[in-house]
């Protein structure tokens, strides 16, 4: 018995690519602009929560992060910020198996604060990973710079949980794949 589907590995790769190929042409613009990394995290949670929705399968997101950061190094390969979201996508992973679900995704609300949730938990680690590793900056030093950088980051996972979950309940409010299904 196959474990993904067709129609799961489609919601892989169709967020992989959109993820992989947006992130890295759009949101160096956006950061450029206002010094924010709201962008990449609205794209990527946002596409995670769809494929979560989508396929209901444990290690989905996380294939999802490993593609969208192979593409990503493709087209920027000093882009290292990106491994931050590929940890992201394992901790939303697993944080959507604990919620489970069926879960997650019979009650409309609960389907929003648990994804919600979950996008900015993942985010927030993200943003500690890049903080720790990847972002160096002279004005702030020590672990003050680190927490601001998961805060924002976790910002942007809510922008993101909030985008991806009202995808969900008005995909699923009109009939349209519902659970992966038609």
């Amino acid at each position: 018995m196959v474990y993904f589907t067709s129609r799961d590995i489609a919601a892989i790769s169709i967020c992989a690519a959109l993820w992989g190929v947006l992130n890295p042409i759009f949101s160096p613009i956006f950061f450029r602009m206002t010094g924010l990394p709201f962008l990449c995290d609205l794209m990527g949670f946002s596409l995670l929560t769809l494929v979560v929705w989508w396929t209901r399968k444990f290690g989905a997101t996380t294939i999802v992060g490993f593609i969208a950061t192979v593409i990503n190094f493709i087209f920027n390969p000093t882009g290292t910020q990106i491994l931050g979201f590929t940890a992201a996508s394992i901790v939303f992973d697993v944080a959507a198996k604990l919620i489970g679900y069926d879960k997650a995704f019979k009650n409309p609300t609960f389907g929003m604060l648990s994804m919600v949730s979950t996008s900015t938990l993942s985010a927030a680690v993200a943003g500690l990973i890049i903080g720790m590793f990847f972002m160096a900056s002279p004005a702030l030093t020590g672990w003050s710079f680190v927490f601001l950088w998961a805060s924002l980051h976790a910002t942007g996972g809510v922008i993101g949980g909030i985008v991806g979950a009202t995808l969900v309940v008005a995909l699923t409010s009109r009939g349209v794949l519902v659970g992966g299904k038609r």
